[in-house]
């Protein structure tokens, strides 16, 4: 995941005069439907169906791997991706070009959902995206509410789901987190390498502030109903340990686990049945 150095009100508008020619560039080129259109044919050979879910102001495309039967769905949310193209101008298209969570879902045998955030997956040109969602605000109260709408949109279509069980890497574990106490039904969180202290990993890092967004490690505590495990890998220079585990002593039940010889992104997704499921 990546953030960008404080922008001034100047700034602000050559980022959005630079984002809308970006844009344009992009539509022109249809560069930007290239990720996009990556990680349907990824979905596609993992045999999951594509979907359209309503947010609260956002379409959400989204993923459903239905395998079986079982009352408990598994819900991923992805990285960052690509919310930066230099530290002052915003990507025009934030979708992920290695959708690690996608692949991670693929590992697990349980009924689950990869839910897309606002704007991701080829929507960034449609109204009412604009950067602010996938750079300082990717994180808000917004996002999140949209995010929440969607998931339960989904899950009025599919009744039997009675349990949600949510997983997260990197910036998709601090939605994960947030979307957790949205739901009564969450029994279980579950995040890799999420920098659940925010202010802390721009801090680390010298970003500006998230402003607008929201900071787990600056929220209630989950209930206890929520079984917590929180995965970091021993080598991880982007999200170290030390801005996961003061998170996770304030929760009343949550585990930190860290995985010697992993980083950032080596080695969860081809690990990941092994860690959910044990050898």
């Amino acid at each position: 995941m990546s953030a960008a150095p404080s922008p001034g009100s100047h700034l602000m508008a050559r980022i959005s005069s630079v984002w809308l020619f970006a844009t344009a560039l992009c539509l022109f080129t249809q560069g930007c439907a290239t990720r996009a259109a990556r990680v349907d044919e990824a979905a596609r050979e993992f045999g999951f169906r594509k979907l359209h879910l309503s947010g609260s102001g956002f379409v959400h495309a989204a993923y459903f791997k239905p395998t079986g039967g079982g009352t408990v769905l598994h819900v991923y949310i992805e990285h960052d991706g690509t919310p930066w193209r230099h530290p002052t101008t915003p990507s025009a298209d934030p979708t992920p070009e290695d959708p690690l969570a996608l692949a991670m879902m693929s590992q697990d045998p349980a009924p689950s959902l990869y839910l897309g955030r606002p704007c991701y997956f080829g929507a960034a040109a449609q109204p009412p995206c604009e950067p602010v969602w996938w750079t300082h605000r990717r994180f808000s109260r917004e996002v999140v509410d949209s995010m929440a709408a969607a998931l339960g949109q989904f899950l009025r279509a599919h009744p039997d789901f009675d349990t949600l069980h949510l997983f997260g890497y990197s910036g998709g574990g601090v939605l994960a987190t947030l979307l957790s106490a949205e739901f009564s039904l969450t029994r279980r969180l579950v995040t890799v390498a999420a920098p659940l202290d925010l202010d802390g990993w721009t801090r680390l890092h010298g970003y500006s502030p998230m402003t607008g967004s929201l900071d787990p490690a600056r929220q209630p505590p989950l209930p206890a109903t929520v079984h917590q495990l929180h995965f970091s890998g021993a080598d991880d220079r982007v999200v170290p340990g030390n801005l996961i585990k003061p998170f996770v002593e304030m929760q009343p039940v949550a585990q930190y686990v860290e995985i010697p010889g992993f980083d950032h992104r080596c080695c969860w997704a081809k690990s990941w049945r092994t860690l959910i499921l044990g050898p």
